[in-house]
């Protein structure tokens, strides 16, 4: 092998994202975005990112018709910047692939069995699992001398306990259904959990982190000695914290009222919980600057919003506490945890006597580096890390390439 860069995919439904790396320096050359495949509105925006290439972006839009159109489409931009996907440079591609369930617990080259394996999980990933088996074989097809990997959004909670892992169901009926609970965000949470032992200047196997993951979709691991122990979201990503438009935990007989005294069918409850709870079902709002700034000016819905929010975070926080038994830091990481300073107050406040707080001026200092924001000699520390969910796979890519050639 001799190229050092590698193409991460990330195939949404009717959306492509990506990010070109060099792994020789880690350097980024190129990103991103497709989006409404499929529609005559179709749009694709470019960013070259190295030096020598044109410096600001480029978008076209159009009718984009499926992701090979897609695909190639990206092909075309990244050879305007002589970055072709023909390059001798490119080692291999990395395609986020969300639902890998007990079998795949490490990034995998990709073959038909693989494939295979990745289309039988489809019924416990609907939303996700087509898409990124619809960016495997078009990346296949374009480039089948090359390798292509998988890596997996579960796989890094593979390593929970079973006492974590199993849902208290007839085991009969869960092992043949293959219902448990696999967490997701895995490569956030193994690239933050990494980068938040580096900010401590310690080694990954030396820390227990609890990571908080807090996007539209949100979620919360615990990490002891760089491996994931417990995690909110389970058999589904609809488990756990409340998020933009998802309910987390539930009583699960809501679904049965619902459908007994609500008339509503098994899709419409779906739709509900995914799409029609959370954020925006309490207050009609899941953009968290939104919600705070109608909560400054007094709206009482939206406060509730937060409220019942972070209520749930600071459970979790507890929970996870209380599994890992000695915490070194918690780490707040993804759109919301990244950028909303009154969150992070909010879900350490009132837990003082487990050494959590945040120092008001820190927390409030916008920045793009990973950083603490917890005061000086606090017991635990408290930190900011931005995620980097790109590197991570291009990294695992990389590294599974190298061994294997």
């Amino acid at each position: 092998m001799t190229g050092t860069r590698v193409l991460v995919l990330n195939s949404g439904s009717s959306s492509l994202k990506y990010q070109l790396l060099d792994m020789g320096d880690g350097g980024r050359l190129a990103q991103g975005l497709v989006e409404r495949i499929g529609e005559e509105t179709s749009r694709l925006k470019h960013t070259p990112l190295r030096a020598g290439a044109s410096a600001a972006s480029r978008e076209r839009t159009g009718p984009i018709p499926d992701h090979e159109a897609a695909l190639k489409a990206v092909a075309d931009e990244l050879g305007l910047d002589g970055l072709g996907l023909d390059s001798p440079e490119l080692a291999a591609i990395g395609h986020r692939v969300v639902h890998g369930g007990q079998r795949f617990t490490e990034p995998t080259v990709i073959d038909d069995a693989v494939l295979a394996e990745i289309e039988r999980l489809i019924p416990v990933a609907p939303l996700h699992n087509p898409a990124n088996l619809t960016g495997i074989r078009t990346a296949r097809a374009l480039r089948p001398d090359l390798p292509q990997v998988a890596v997996f959004d579960t796989a890094f909670h593979t390593t929970m306990p079973e006492a974590a892992a199993r849902y208290a169901l007839d085991t009969a009926v869960a092992d043949a259904h293959r219902v448990r609970r696999y967490g997701f965000h895995g490569t956030s949470h193994a690239y933050v959990s990494r980068a938040t032992a580096r900010l401590l200047g310690r080694a990954p196997e030396e820390v227990n982190v609890i990571v908080l993951h807090l996007g539209n979709g949100a979620s919360a691991s615990a990490v002891r000695g760089g491996r994931c122990v417990d995690t909110s979201m389970g058999l589904t990503p609809l488990e756990g914290l409340v998020m933009g438009t998802r309910s987390g935990d539930l009583d699960p007989a809501v679904i049965f009222h619902l459908a007994r005294v609500g008339g509503m069918s098994i899709d419409e409850i779906d739709t509900l919980l995914n799409k029609r709870s959370g954020l925006i079902g309490l207050c009609g709002d899941n953009d968290m600057r939104e919600i705070r700034r109608r909560v400054d000016e007094g709206d009482e819905r939206a406060r509730l919003a937060f409220d019942i929010y972070i209520h749930r975070l600071k459970k979790y926080i507890g929970a996870y506490y209380a599994v890992l038994g000695r915490v070194d830091a918690v780490a707040f990481t993804a759109g919301v945890g990244e950028n909303a300073a009154p969150v992070r107050a909010a879900a350490v406040a009132g837990l003082e006597s487990l050494g959590l707080a945040v120092d008001a001026d820190l927390n409030a200092v916008r920045g793009d580096g990973a950083r603490l924001i917890s005061p000086a000699g606090a017991r635990v520390a408290v930190a900011v890390v931005p995620t980097d969910e790109e590197l991570e796979i291009a990294t695992q890519t990389y590294a599974l390439v190298r061994k294997t050639n």
